[in-house]
Formats: C-alpha cells, structure tokens, sequence
C-alpha cells in the first residue's frame, strides 16, 4: 500500500484538505462541518494517511494549496497543470475527468457536452454524472463546472451539495457553457460578493 499525506487549510469557502503520495495528489476535500468532520472523512476515504507537517511541505503541494486558496478567493488561478495521481481509476472516469479538468475557470459545460467531447453515444451523460460524483479530487478536477442541460444544477456530492456547488460557480463568476460575457463581467467589482 502506497504511504500518503494529507494536510487540512483554510479557503475562503472553509477548511479544505489535499492527500498525496509519491506520484502526487490522490484526493482532495472540500469543507466539512468543521476540522473534526474533515479529519473523521480523510481517515475513512484514506486509512494510514499521517498529516504532514505544515513546514515540510513538499513545493508542489504548498503550490497547490497556494493557488485554491487563490482560486477560492475568487482570483483568476489555472489549476490544470497540478499533478494528479489517478491510478486505479476506470478509463471511462479518465476520459471524463480529462475533459473536465479542462474546463478554464469562469466557463461551464453541461453533462452531454462532456459526453460528447470523450465520444461517448449519445444519452452518456448520465454515466458521466456518475463518473464526476466519484470524483476523487474535486476542485483540481472541477466538477462543479459541470451543469445539467438548460442550466440545471445536476448533483454535487460534496459537503453542502448544491449550494457548495453554486458558492464556488459564484466564486468563479462561472456562466452557463455558450453564454458570452455579459458588458458587467469585465469590471472590477467595488465589493467584493457574499457568497
């Protein structure tokens, strides 16, 4: 069995965590009810998994951390190139997080167009559905840019469902896939949203 480490930190949307190994990130989380819940989930989903020490980070996973807080914060971060394990994982849910993670920040797609962009026959996008509720690295795989047809929200599997779900979209200043920026989307904001 592969050794991991994991490490709990604050977004702006609450204490998120990251767990990796050699080969690098294996899952993340997203906020929980509090510290507790989130250490009582990562011992569940990852059995042997130690904290890692906060001043020994390796650079990749400090850089990591660095930039979803950034994101998380509502800045303009790509989080593409961060390195994922993925070993293990059924070909189908490659292909769909591939396509998935390829989804710039601020953008959108919906369930069939994944579907369609992986080649998938046509009414996939349920299995891709499924796939991205096993997802096992949600915001470096976002699959909260992903929306059902018409706008629909779809599901999200995540602590706070939905809600958590459009928090990060609002974050993001996503849109609906093939709607183009509106004249407001381009200027700075004198305040900051709630979300």
């Amino acid at each position: 069995m592969t050794a991991h480490a994991h490490i709990l930190f604050d977004t702006a949307i609450g204490a998120c965590a990251l767990v990796w190994g050699a080969d690098g990130i294996v899952g993340a989380q997203l906020p929980e009810g509090g510290p507790e819940q989130a250490t009582a989930r990562l011992a569940r989903r990852f059995p042997g998994a130690t904290a890692a020490d906060e001043d020994s980070l390796p650079p990749v996973i400090a850089q990591a951390r660095a930039r979803i807080r950034a994101l998380m914060g509502g800045e303009a971060v790509d989080i593409a190139d961060i390195p994922l394990d993925l070993t293990g994982i059924d070909p189908f849910a490659l292909q769909v997080y591939a396509v998935t993670r390829a989804i710039p920040r601020g953008q959108t797609l919906t369930y069939g167009t994944v579907a369609a962009r992986i080649g998938a026959p046509k009414g996939a996008a349920r299995a891709v559905g499924q796939a991205l509720g096993h997802n096992p690295i949600p915001i470096l795989i976002p699959c909260h840019r992903v929306l059902a047809s018409g706008g629909g929200t779809g599901g999200f599997s995540a602590q706070g469902g939905i809600d958590t779900k459009f928090r990060i979209l609002a974050i993001e200043q996503a849109r609906p896939e093939n709607e183009p920026p509106s004249l407001f989307d381009t200027l700075p904001l004198a305040i900051k949203p709630r979300c």
